[in-house]
């Protein structure tokens, strides 16, 4: 199963444009463990962002006009002690900030005042909710997670969030609980509208569906159930050039906690650097050091161009 003589047959070029979106992977301590995690993130990890390395992104933001969007993810990247600089710093460049956040992180010890302190930055937040039942989140995530995850978004919307008129974004996310892939991103929105307004009267502006990653902690459950090659054969089954064609890897830039720089985040867990050489943020002046270079590719990719197409901002087709 080779990715690249996909896209040959499918008459698909794909290059690495502009760079647009810096997603970075600030550390891969977690406050959850959840099963289909492609971090392998949990409370035992220790790998963290260093503030030298925080200051470098910084930097290198200001030398990159073209980046309009930080997007923030760990582990919960909330619990990096820098965390809240590189918000500051990226709003004060004008740039929009993304918290992909898994709720519980607003009840740990020290994080009282996040939910507030992201308000007042205008952060947009990415919550993962992989259902709208208690069973099915508790599955995936642990026992507890589904009921503080809810007491989050009431309080998230009580600030304003996800309500019409306030410019304070909330999207969640939602990944399948099983090898197969999510279905219709517009339909699955409007049952979670539904169901959380009805049972919980919460609101939220997206959803986001995200296939999952044959990598990591997916990717031992698969083999573990026997279930790999069957995955793989759907995937390869379901390839959609025209998904394929607006995978995120073309305008954006991953960066590990370390400073190594990677197409994605998926890229950067199997250690595939961003054109298959070892780079570091202290390597380039700005983040369009790479416009049309060749993007690393592996049989992972056929999870982004599967049916409709997956990225970091849900469906793409």
């Amino acid at each position: 199963m080779n990715f690249e003589k996909v896209l040959i047959d499918n008459k698909v070029k794909l290059t690495r444009n502009q760079t647009e979106i810096l997603q970075i992977n600030i550390g891969r301590k977690c406050n959850l463990a959840c099963n289909h995690c492609h971090v392998e993130a949990g409370p035992t990890r220790t790998e963290n962002m260093e503030e030298k390395t925080a200051i470098r992104i910084v930097d290198l933001l200001k030398t990159t006009p073209s980046i309009h969007t930080v997007d923030l993810t760990g582990g919960a990247p909330e619990l990096n002690p820098h965390f809240q600089m590189i918000v500051k710093e990226a709003r004060k460049l004008n740039k929009q900030v993304i918290d992909r956040c898994n709720l519980t992180i607003l009840f740990e010890p020290g994080q009282e005042n996040l939910a507030t302190f992201m308000k007042d930055h205008q952060v947009q937040i990415v919550a993962s909710l992989p259902c709208y039942s208690r069973e099915n989140v508790e599955k995936q995530r642990g026992r507890g997670v589904f009921d503080k995850s809810i007491e989050a978004l009431k309080i998230l919307n009580d600030l304003g969030y996800g309500k019409e008129g306030t410019g304070l974004k909330l999207d969640l996310v939602y990944n399948p609980g099983g090898a197969f892939l999510p279905p219709a991103q517009a339909k699955l929105e409007a049952d979670y509208k539904k169901e959380l307004k009805e049972l919980f009267d919460i609101d939220f502006n997206q959803l986001f569906t995200i296939t999952n990653m044959p990598i990591k902690r997916f990717l031992y459950d698969l083999e573990r159930s026997q279930k790999l090659e069957t995955y793989m054969e759907l995937l390869l089954n379901n390839f959609n050039p025209h998904a394929a064609e607006g995978i995120m890897c073309r305008n954006l830039v991953s960066i590990g906690y370390d400073g190594q720089i990677y197409d994605c985040d998926f890229n950067q867990m199997l250690e595939m650097p961003l054109n298959f050489e070892k780079t570091t943020l202290w390597d380039i002046q700005d983040f369009n050091h790479f416009n049309q270079n060749k993007i690393a590719f592996a049989k992972h990719c056929f999870s982004c161009t599967a049916g409709a197409g997956s990225s970091c901002g849900g469906a793409l087709s």
